[in-house]
């Protein structure tokens, strides 16, 4: 067995014993069977004409028009009472996500995004800031993984270390968050840590992003395209995390279910874990080449978990050990 087999098959391993330990659902699971022949990526609903794609990427088109990197500035909605920071293993800054309540979803997006519901979560943490080329880079040669395209000639660390990695699928990303004693964040925890508990539409507030807010409209290009971490925190969200909105999709843990939330219809979601199997894992946030319309917080996109994609990073959390 190959080196990169072996590494797969520990991250497998890895993410079954911690499924079974830490993420035991307390409610009803809807599962929605769908087809892996091929990548399977989110379509945007009938409505007004969509906006031509940037590239031949399908996630690229959207439902309506929105302002663009060229727009005009729109009045400022940011927090400036951000969480506590705490440093991760990997030395990366997180943030706190109190424990509580808040709404999740949209009945103006997509048919997925709704029902809104209500959704209790635990305390828990999540990084500031996306993975960086420079930290996943100490995970590639510490478990001799194979490293994402544009790592080979080692350039792309070096040259680009503080760049969100991309280029990672699911199990590339569960297994750096594994790794360094964290996991990636379920889909309801990447939400809150979005758009905290006044229902916000972008990480920032209901107005249309802005470059300011966020990296988004462009058209693909080299490893420039993507911005350094830390440059836009004027879209950080009411916690303090920053590129929750455009610059990459990001991985979460779930498995995708367009109904899923259907399921919470008559009570409060505790903690929810997504369907308990599927075909697709849910990516979040929106990336460089989308128009505002994906990168508001309640927008749910998804993708084999095996796919490689250059609009595609990750961040992870952790869960708040609990006081004697």
């Amino acid at each position: 067995m190959n080196v990169r087999l072996i590494g797969i098959a520990w991250i497998a391993g890895a993410v079954t014993l911690s499924l079974q330990a830490g993420f035991a659902a307390t409610e009803n699971r809807t599962v929605k069977t769908e087809s892996v022949s091929q990548t399977i990526l989110k379509s945007d609903p009938p409505g007004p004409a969509k906006l031509p794609s940037f590239t031949g990427d399908p996630k690229a088109g959207e439902r309506s028009k929105s302002p663009t990197n060229g727009g005009a500035v729109h009045p400022l909605a940011v927090s400036t009472s951000a969480s506590p920071e705490i440093i991760g293993k990997d030395g990366a800054p997180m943030v706190l996500v109190p424990a509580g309540e808040f709404v999740m979803g949209s009945d103006k997006g997509d048919e997925d995004e709704a029902p809104p519901h209500r959704v209790y979560l635990n305390a828990f943490s999540i990084d500031k800031f996306e993975v960086t080329n420079g930290r996943f880079a100490k995970y590639v040669e510490a478990i001799q993984s194979e490293p994402p395209w544009g790592f080979t000639d080692k350039e792309t660390p070096v040259t680009h270390t503080d760049r969100p990695v991309r280029w990672v699928n699911w199990m590339d990303a569960m297994g750096y968050c594994l790794w360094i004693g964290k996991r990636l964040p379920t889909e309801a925890e990447w939400e809150k840590a979005a758009r905290g508990t006044d229902e916000r539409v972008y990480p920032w507030g209901n107005d249309p992003p802005t470059p300011v807010h966020a990296v988004y409209g462009l058209k693909e290009g080299g490893a420039e395209t993507v911005s350094v971490i830390g440059n836009h925190h004027m879209g950080q969200s009411p916690y303090g995390v920053q590129d929750l909105a455009g610059n990459l999709y990001e991985w979460v843990m779930d498995w995708y279910a367009e109904d899923f939330y259907s399921s919470f219809i008559n009570g409060p979601a505790i903690n929810p874990r997504g369907p308990g199997e599927g075909a697709a894992k849910v990516q979040r946030g929106g990336s460089y080449i989308n128009t505002p319309y994906r990168l508001r917080s309640s927008f749910r996109t998804k993708s084999d978990p095996t796919e490689h994609d250059a609009n595609v990073g990750f961040r992870c959390a952790q869960d708040v050990q609990k006081q004697p």
